[in-house]
């Protein structure tokens, strides 16, 4: 399997955001990567579907430092709603949303009409578990790819962003979180 380290529509999407997430930017284009890599070990994909997984890759997180939040997913499926109606990509805004919203869903995704959604689902997992979890991707496909995609601190910022909302609401789940 091949590991992906530079896609000309991913870079084109990632650069704009370079200012706003800031001293952040390596770890979250290093995550947006790895997850990208590990959604095309999952299963074959046309190259629309490359097309849509790179898209949602690049805008599923973006809301943390758009808004400045926790409470993310909106504002990243925002982002990638415009985008995709900038670009042409009108008739993509429903699945791609889904990708986003759904990419922290704790159960599996079953409604068959988008199987991206459960594919970007597996895939960011993946990455966020740093491999814990694996759908199948063979374990050394899995370090090669974090060695060739260094994560710069994105686990860790990770942690203190997350650590500020479960401090403040112990008992209530994350609101990224979909059951």
């Amino acid at each position: 399997m091949n590991i992906e380290t530079s896609h000309d529509l991913i870079e084109r999407i990632l650069t704009k955001w370079t200012g706003r997430i800031g001293e952040d930017y390596p770890g979250y284009k290093g995550h947006v990567y790895r997850m990208f890599n590990f959604c095309l070990a999952l299963r074959p994909c046309t190259e629309e579907d490359r097309t849509k997984l790179a898209i949602a890759a690049c805008f599923h997180d973006i809301g943390l430092w758009s808004d400045q939040t926790v409470d993310y997913i909106s504002p990243s499926i925002a982002h990638a709603a415009q985008y995709l109606s900038d670009t042409g990509r009108e008739a993509w805004v429903e699945e791609i949303a889904l990708m986003i919203d759904m990419h922290h869903k704790v159960r599996a995704y079953t409604d068959g009409r988008y199987p991206l959604v459960e594919l970007f689902r597996k895939g960011d997992l993946v990455d966020f578990s740093l491999g814990l979890f694996r759908f199948g991707i063979p374990r050394d496909y899995i370090r090669d790819v974090k060695a060739h995609i260094p994560n710069h601190g994105f686990h860790t910022f990770l942690i203190k962003t997350g650590s500020s909302w479960f401090l403040k609401h112990p008992f209530s789940p994350a609101p990224f979180m979909r059951w």
